[in-house]
């Protein structure tokens, strides 16, 4: 990740703490999508405003309080800086390194595991939370399944 609590972009400077985590958060996900730094930065300034104007107090305060590991830890923020696709599905497919974990249309995955099953658990976990569905492909990329959550 390239930024956290202590070294982050200087226009995240003067945002409440709250905003500020929530932003690092944003921005460094977009980042691992692919994302431009000059891009990601003020569009992680702008929902992560966004988020703190719909926030509870309690959802604020977990904010504050949370750590640099947390920030990259967060399952439910995994798709918020790329929302569209909290409604594709989950594609595990054939990877160098193993088995990748891929919503449709992202430009990375998620998750890479050696072994095919590891890989086909995370992504039935996350369609289940997404409500959407896992494709899991054959190393050839031909399909083998398809499930609905």
């Amino acid at each position: 990740m390239p930024w956290d609590t202590s070294d982050y972009p200087s226009s995240f400077k003067n945002l409440d703490t709250a905003v500020r985590k929530k932003a690092i958060d944003i921005a460094n996900a977009m980042i691992d999508e692919g994302y431009d730094e000059g891009r990601a930065i003020p569009i992680a300034t702008e929902q992560a405003k966004e988020w703190y104007e719909n926030a509870s107090e309690k959802e604020v305060q977990q904010m504050k309080q949370a750590s640099d590991h947390e920030l990259k830890d967060h399952d439910e923020d995994e798709y918020e800086s790329r929302p569209e696709l909290l409604e594709k599905g989950e594609h595990v497919v054939s990877h160098e390194d193993g088995w990748a974990v891929k919503a449709e249309d992202a430009k990375q995955a998620s998750d890479v595991f050696e072994k095919k099953q590891d890989a086909v658990d995370r992504a039935k976990e996350i369609a289940r939370n997404k409500g959407t569905q896992v494709i899991i492909h054959k190393k050839d990329g031909s399909i083998q399944e398809k499930k609905s959550y």
